[in-house]
């Protein structure tokens, strides 16, 4: 079935854990999204249950008369069950060894497979707000890009339109 999914990474964030909230400016980045969605064919939005991806999409639900439907496995990649100093390295690793899994954390592939399970699944016109580590994961496997070099890349918000058709996938960046 031809389809066409949106992915969003949530907007400016007061920190990185589950209730962190979003800033000032990324309010103001949540209303962008509205005005950037308004013109686009939004039938549904899924969103990771993370205070801060909610919080980015919400207005766009409320303005296009939707809800948002929460769905655990678009949440952030959960790396290791401790905060680390070097986690920038520990992440290169993660990336470098898909199935390298750190204590309490999950692996790069375990969190690509449940990313990709919600995008598989969802139907034409679906918006997917979700979280740098785990929309990076899913751009791995569907667009091939190779790590954190375009990891990086990505803003605060970020939007990538993923068209399918006869089970390939055209990606391309639509926001800024």
């Amino acid at each position: 079935m031809d389809k066409t999914i949106y992915l969003v990474k949530h907007c400016q964030a007061t920190g990185q854990e589950q209730k962190a909230e979003l800033t000032g400016e990324g309010k103001e980045q949540a209303k962008e999204l509205v005005r950037f969605f308004e013109k686009r064919n939004v039938k549904r939005i899924i969103s990771s249950p993370f205070t801060r991806a909610v919080q980015s999409i919400q207005p766009t639900a409320d303005s296009l008369g939707l809800q948002v439907e929460i769905d655990g496995r678009l949440g952030e990649h959960k790396l290791i069950s401790k905060n680390l100093k070097d986690w920038i390295e520990r992440l290169e690793e993660s990336v470098r060894d898909m199935d390298l899994k750190m204590a309490g954390g999950e692996s790069s592939r375990e969190v690509a497979k449940r990313g990709m399970e919600v995008l598989e699944a969802a139907t034409d016109g679906t918006v997917l707000a979700t979280h740098r580590n785990t929309m990076a994961l899913l751009l791995m496997q569907i667009d091939g890009i190779q790590g954190l070099k375009e990891w990086t890349g990505l803003s605060n918000p970020d939007v990538y339109e993923v068209q399918v058709k006869k089970d390939s996938y055209y990606v391309r960046r639509i926001w800024g």
